[in-house]
């Protein structure tokens, strides 16, 4: 008997190696990610004293930046955590939706600039370019639920999620054949939107203003409609529970429609201020913007809109600021904290051993992660660290890699999202 316990404690053991294994590892990743970011901030502290950071007022564009930035992936994440609330799948063409919102944008403003609108009477203008970008978004956004999505209504979830890689590429192309492949550029700004003043205590120009204030509308409506409309309340009920829905008298099938052409809207909304403010739109715009609002959508908790959001801020201000964090990284780390890390490492490690050699299984995966580390620290410590410089050439183009770095932190950290997974607010009594 005592013999087929012990064999069973080493099968039990040996079953559970390789999840010690992902284990050690996740571990590790989290470790080294938190580490590389306080590094980043107090490398960023100490060269903002010595003055070989920025100045204040770069400072105060980054934020500015960010904020314009953030509201726009915002925008465009709603759209994936609604489809997601109530569909439960993630609509990877939804970056599309947002490309074509952006020629719709595109085409109106020389429309308008050929008819002098834009320059004689800007705000009509810009009234009918984000009108032209939202119908052409939402339409799109309609058009690729009743083909492809919806006879996939009951299919397993990897069907209509690969689906909606393949319509991605499909819109892609379909706008490349139609439109070609060169970049097009929006008309140039009239004098007053370049015009440059102080508000809330940053110094912003015309078109990041009227961006904001165009977000603000957008964000204010959607809230309204979400919370306060019968079709919104519609929206929120099949998102709970779909057949209880359709048995209170809910058309699901006009619901789900619905839903998907909010989602165009703001698409569309968010489409016709990217074009606004960076000019250039081709066919394959809505590819980073879409896997960034994407990353702002979990990182605020997919099908939470309120989070979809806070994480499209948070990521535009991560986003914007991180080429100058980046820089903190040539920081050099004093010896003698190095040495004293490398210490503390080294002993977190041999304690780590011992308890492994003492054959303590229940702890099995945070003592092997202990020796993992505290070696990997310990030697880092003693011969990386000391009188350690690292310069990054062109952080500017490491944007793009922000937002997946962001991305894969979330999901190590919190696959949650900071504010959770739901749909919208219930009201309850």
């Amino acid at each position: 008997m005592a013999t087929e316990t012990i064999n069973f404690e080493e099968r039990r053991v040996k079953a559970d190696v390789p999840t010690v294994v992902v284990d050690v590892f996740i571990n590790a990743m989290k470790v080294v990610l938190l580490f590389f970011v306080a590094w980043s901030v107090v490398g960023a502290i100490a060269l903002q004293v010595r003055g070989e950071l920025i100045s204040g007022a770069q400072w105060r564009d980054v934020l500015t930046g960010g904020i314009v930035l953030g509201a726009m992936f915002g925008l465009v994440a709603l759209g994936y955590s609604m489809v997601y609330g109530i569909l439960g799948f993630i609509n990877f063409a939804h970056g599309e939706v947002f490309m074509t919102g952006m020629f719709g944008a595109m085409f109106m403003a020389h429309w308008t600039a050929r008819n002098g609108l834009l320059e004689n009477a800007t705000p009509l203008a810009m009234l009918l370019i984000v009108l032209a970008a939202m119908i052409v978004s939402a339409t799109v956004a309609v058009t690729v639920e009743k083909i492809a999505y919806r006879p996939l209504r009951g299919a397993p979830r990897l069907i209509p999620l690969i689906t909606s890689i393949g319509v991605s590429f499909f819109l892609q192309y379909a706008v490349s054949g139609l439109f070609g492949t060169a970049v097009r550029r929006f008309p140039e700004l009239p004098e007053s939107m370049q015009q440059r003043f102080s508000f809330l205590g940053l110094l912003i120009n015309a078109s990041q203003l009227t961006v904001f204030i165009v977000t603000a509308v957008a964000v204010v409506a959607l809230w309204w409609f979400v919370t306060r409309s019968k079709t919104g309340r519609a929206i929120r009920a099949v998102a709970e529970d779909k057949e209880i829905a359709a048995l209170m008298g809910i058309d699901v099938d006009r619901t789900i429609v619905m839903t998907f052409m909010v989602g165009g809207v703001m698409a569309g909304v968010s489409g016709a201020m990217w074009a606004f403010l960076y000019k250039n739109v081709f066919f394959l715009s809505g590819f980073l913007p879409g896997i960034k609002a994407f990353t702002a959508a979990v990182l605020g908790g997919i099908g939470n809109l309120p989070g979809a959001l806070l994480g499209g801020m948070t990521l535009g201000l991560v986003e914007a600021a991180g080429p100058t964090m980046l820089t903190a990284y040539r920081w050099a780390i004093p010896d003698v904290l190095a040495y004293v890390v490398g210490v503390a490492s080294l002993a977190i490690a041999a304690w780590g051993f011992m308890r492994l050699r003492n054959r303590i299984i229940a702890q099995t995966s945070t003592n092997v992660s202990m020796v993992v580390l505290g070696l990997l620290f310990g030697v880092m410590s003693f011969t990386v660290l000391p009188g350690f410089h690292v310069t990054i050439p062109g952080t500017s183009q490491l944007k793009d890699a922000i937002a997946f770095i962001v991305l894969v932190g979330v999901l190590m950290i919190r696959p949650v999202g900071l504010l959770g997974e739901r749909l919208a607010v219930e009201e309850r009594g």
